[in-house]
C-alpha cells in the first residue's frame, strides 16, 4: 500500500474536525483512513506548536532557508578569516 502524504492544511482540517466533538475519533480516522495514533500525534503537535500561528514573526520556509544559509556562510567567512590570520603569523 502506498504511503499517503498529507499536507499541513489537510492535517489541520482533520484535527479540527476531531476537536469539534461532532464525530467520534475512531469514525473520523476511518473516514480519512488514518490510524488513531496518527490523529493523536497530529493533535498533540497542533496543541504544542499552535501558538506559533499567533506570533508576530511568522516567516516562510524560504526565509528560514535563507537565514540558515546566511548563518552557514558567515561561519565559513569566520573560519577563513581565522585561517588567514594564522597564515600571517606563520610567515
Amino acid at each position: 500500500m502506498k504511503k499517503r502524504i498529507w499536507t499541513s492544511q489537510e492535517k489541520l482540517r482533520i484535527v479540527l474536525e476531531g476537536l469539534s466533538g461532532h464525530i467520534e475519533i475512531s469514525k473520523l480516522c476511518a473516514k480519512y483512513q488514518i490510524a488513531n495514533t496518527q490523529y493523536y500525534l497530529w493533535r498533540d503537535q497542533l496543541l504544542k506548536h499552535g501558538h506559533q500561528a499567533f506570533e508576530t514573526k511568522n516567516i516562510s520556509k524560504k526565509e528560514q532557508h535563507l537565514e540558515q544559509e546566511v548563518l552557514k556562510l558567515k561561519k565559513i567567512i569566520g573560519d577563513l578569516t581565522v585561517e588567514l590570520k594564522k597564515s600571517d603569523y606563520e610567515l
